[in-house]
């Protein structure tokens, strides 16, 4: 049985694909064709981002994929800098009306700082005020479940203060080289699920000469094998691509990291991201 068949459940019963397409750095006009494509080979989980600036072309590409949408799972994300009931409120609107659906899968809080103050100021009432918002347009129908995105534990713990609806997904920077353990047990004790972004490291692990070698050793591809070490970590992996042949590959993960070798991969550190770490996430804050 193929890995795209394969899901998680939400603590709230909703299924999620253990396997999903990340759609970051794929321009708007070049979404649909991406999506199109991961739906044909097998993929039911995509996901977006108001930040990516994609939302229209993946919309369009799951409304034009030919399958049912109820067979698709489609995530997205509120901006970082909208820290404001209303506004999160209007944005959720906005990224429905963009996708051209009437409701999406999954809905998260990017990061619970703006992008230009990452890891920085205090933004706790405002991450409060955007959850109420989420909260609402769950209990609307117009979000199947809600969650967060780059949450560290107090900043999980500030949501968990008020809210009437827990998280029910973290998506989180996870690869070899970058494996939050205390977090993620964390989050499991609480019953929310880790999505694994940049699950090749963007890119950085391909040079790694001694994930080189584990791969070989399986007889696998090196972002195969960081693919299968974030699902053996219980989370949903999310590589992102618009070519056909890598998704394909990143779905052929039918084997089993030994313990001692998935022990190995949590155990490294100090990935060079290049001129990625550019990016807040990547930065090292």
């Amino acid at each position: 049985m193929s890995i795209l068949n394969d899901t998680y459940t939400l603590s709230n019963n909703v299924k999620i694909p253990k396997l999903g397409l990340g759609t970051w750095f794929i321009d708007d006009d070049k979404a649909a064709e991406a999506v199109r494509a991961a739906v044909e080979i097998g993929y039911r989980n995509i996901d977006t981002a108001q930040a990516y600036g994609n939302e229209r072309g993946v919309g369009e590409g799951v409304r034009t994929s030919g399958v049912p949408r109820e067979e698709l799972f489609v995530s997205t994300k509120l901006a970082a800098e909208i820290k404001d009931y209303d506004q999160a409120l209007a944005a959720i609107d906005g990224s429905l009306e963009k996708l051209g659906l009437d409701r999406v899968d999954l809905m998260l809080i990017h990061s619970p700082q703006p992008w230009d103050d990452f890891r920085g100021g205090d933004y706790a009432e405002g991450n409060r005020a955007a959850w109420r918002a989420l909260e609402d347009a769950y209990r609307a129908g117009k979000i199947r479940s809600i969650g967060v995105s780059n949450f560290q534990q107090h900043d999980v713990e500030n949501i968990l203060s008020s809210a009437s609806v827990a998280p029910h997904v973290n998506q989180l920077l996870v690869h070899a080289g970058n494996t939050p353990s205390d977090l993620l047990a964390y989050c499991e004790s609480k019953q929310i699920l880790v999505e694994a972004y940049s699950p090749i490291a963007h890119g950085a692990i391909l040079k790694n000469a001694e994930v080189q070698a584990m791969a070989a050793r399986y007889g696998v591809s090196v972002p195969q094998l960081c693919v299968r070490y974030t699902l053996q970590l219980g989370t949903v992996s999310l590589p992102k691509t618009a070519n056909p042949a890598h998704m394909r590959s990143n779905a052929e993960v039918d084997f089993e990291i030994s313990g001692d070798d998935m022990d190995v991969l949590r155990d490294l550190r100090d990935v060079d991201y290049g001129e990625h770490t550019a990016f807040p996430v990547y930065s090292g804050k």
